[in-house]
């Protein structure tokens, strides 16, 4: 029978089979592809440099497992197979391995990371050419190309839109990879049975998906006591809870420092001196204003801002735009870590909104008498554009005329050009910068800027209470050393966003990565 005579009588079990196979590979791949270039974004920082290298890694690597497909030439189905299985335990275990050398040899992170990607990639570069070779029995060529194309893009999409909005969020980045390896070595199963009778060596074939399948079931079903393992040696301390969001790895930990709060393995407050952060954010503009009724938080889902700033009794509302409602959430409901804010996110001055912070300012809305900003540092592109000119913009329009905003701004210490970026930034738009510092051990020096229309006048009284802030010694917040004093920067852009790389730069030296 021709190949048309083929093509003409309908699809075959043979024929429907691999191309299923061939969606299902597709979608494998790409979940390979994502997680680990989300991995090296939470642990390496830099987002768009991380996706970028990644995906050229692994689209190099794929161009050399096609090309290395002309060297397969008999048993191509015992060949598809074995690929399949390599391909299962390789990008299956691919992000539990990432974890685990962060933990225990974060000096071979890199090498790791792009060693994997390379394998990865070329044995899916294999794929396709091999289950295209195997169709040509019975499909001629322009249907064939046009066939598996379709399913290999289809498969793409559907993980594409999957994998961020209900893959990570539901099984974390762990069980994701493992979900596919076994997806992955189920086709390298059907192979197996649909080419039983010109495969070899069926029994030791049999052997190795069943081994494969085994591995795999079971890296699954202790895929929780994996990801304790490797965090547990990352953060040293007890993990107290630990979830995998849409938009961060939130970990809590408790140790000698109390309870920590990490998002994507950088600290973001620990308990025994969150107070002077969130003091010297909050109280310098509060107590300067005077009267405030009206205050809104950006970022700060902990709710440790609130917290402060629900100490003037004459805020009436006060809204806090989170983009995670998963911090939201447990800083709510959690019974220890809502007694850190006080309980402060369930108080009925407090509204809650999950969204970018960005997009909301982009929408008509209510003037605020202080708005307190209080962002992760700008690691990446990602979280770098709240740190804009463009933003600030934004931010200047919702700021009532006799308003002050606050913006907690990294190191000037450590990283002394990022933070007099971000005041070259804030005064770009026409509004005043007043920059000032504060001790936290947990961090070091650390940086706050309170941009304003109206010069900014210091308080003579603070809030009873404070354990760390006082109207005396708040005038030596404003006093910058040399080694801290202001240095010549760039303003941060959308369109270049200096920050980040610089930040990225001044940080490296210290952390030596």
């Amino acid at each position: 029978m021709s190949a048309t005579t083929a093509a003409r009588s309908g699809p075959q079990p043979v024929e429907i089979a691999l191309l299923a196979s061939v969606f299902v590979v597709a979608a494998c791949g790409l979940v390979y592809e994502l997680s680990a270039a989300a991995l090296s974004s939470y642990l390496l920082g830099d987002s768009v440099l991380q996706f970028s290298t990644i995906i050229g890694t692994y689209l190099f690597a794929m161009g050399v497992g096609s090309w290395l497909s002309r060297y397969f030439e008999r048993q191509l189905p015992a060949h598809f197979l074995r690929i399949e299985l390599m391909v299962a335990l390789v990008g299956g275990l691919l992000p539990a391995v990432l974890f685990i050398a962060n933990a225990y040899v974060p000096g071979a992170f890199r090498l790791l990371l792009y060693g994997l990607v390379l394998v990865v990639g070329a044995l899916v570069g294999l794929e396709i050419p091999l289950v295209m070779r195997i169709l040509r029995r019975n499909i001629v060529l322009k249907d064939l190309v046009s066939q598996v194309l379709t399913f290999d893009y289809l498969g793409a999409l559907a993980v594409s839109v999957a994998f961020p909005l209900l893959l990570v969020p539901q099984l974390g980045m762990i069980r994701t990879g493992l979900l596919f390896g076994l997806m992955n070595a189920a086709v390298a199963v059907w192979a197996l049975w649909l080419f039983r009778h010109e495969l070899r060596r069926v029994g030791a074939h049999a052997l190795a998906c069943a081994l494969a399948l085994l591995a795999l079931v079971g890296a699954f079903v202790f895929a929780e006591h994996i990801t304790t393992l490797a965090e547990d040696k990352f953060y040293q301390d007890r993990i107290v809870f630990s979830e995998t969001s849409p938009y961060q790895r939130i970990v809590v930990t408790r140790g000698s420092a109390g309870h920590r709060l990490f998002l994507n393995g950088n600290l973001q407050f620990a308990e025994r001196d969150e107070y002077r952060y969130h003091e010297a954010l909050v109280h310098p503009v509060m107590a300067a204003h005077g009267a405030p009724k009206k205050v809104a938080v950006l970022g700060g889902g902990d709710g440790m801002a609130v917290r402060e700033i629900l100490k003037y009794p004459s805020v009436e509302s006060i809204t806090l735009v989170e983009l995670d409602p998963n911090m939201t959430r447990l800083f709510t409901t959690h019974e220890t870590l809502a007694a850190l804010n006080g309980g402060s996110l369930a108080s009925p001055k407090v509204h809650i909104v999950n969204t970018d912070a960005f997009q909301w300012l982009q929408q008509p809305g209510d003037m605020f008498d202080v708005i307190v900003v209080d962002f992760p540092d700008p690691t990446n592109f990602a979280i770098g554009k709240l740190y804009t000119n463009s933003f600030y913009a934004l931010l200047d329009k919702r700021l009532a005329a006799s308003g002050y905003a606050v913006i907690q701004t990294t190191s000037p210490l450590v990283a002394r050009k990022s933070f007099w970026t971000v005041a070259a930034t804030v005064e770009s738009v026409g509004l005043l910068a007043t920059p000032y510092h504060a001790h936290v051990p947990s961090f070091g020096e650390w940086g706050y800027i309170i941009a304003s229309r109206r010069p900014y006048r210091q308080p003579d009284a603070l809030p009873d209470g404070l354990r760390f802030l006082s109207a005396q010694g708040l005038p030596l917040l404003f006093d910058f050393p040399r080694d801290m004093a202001r240095v010549p920067a760039e303003v941060n852009r959308l369109s270049n966003q200096t920050l980040v790389t610089t930040y990225e730069q001044e940080w490296g030296k210290v952390s030596g990565h």
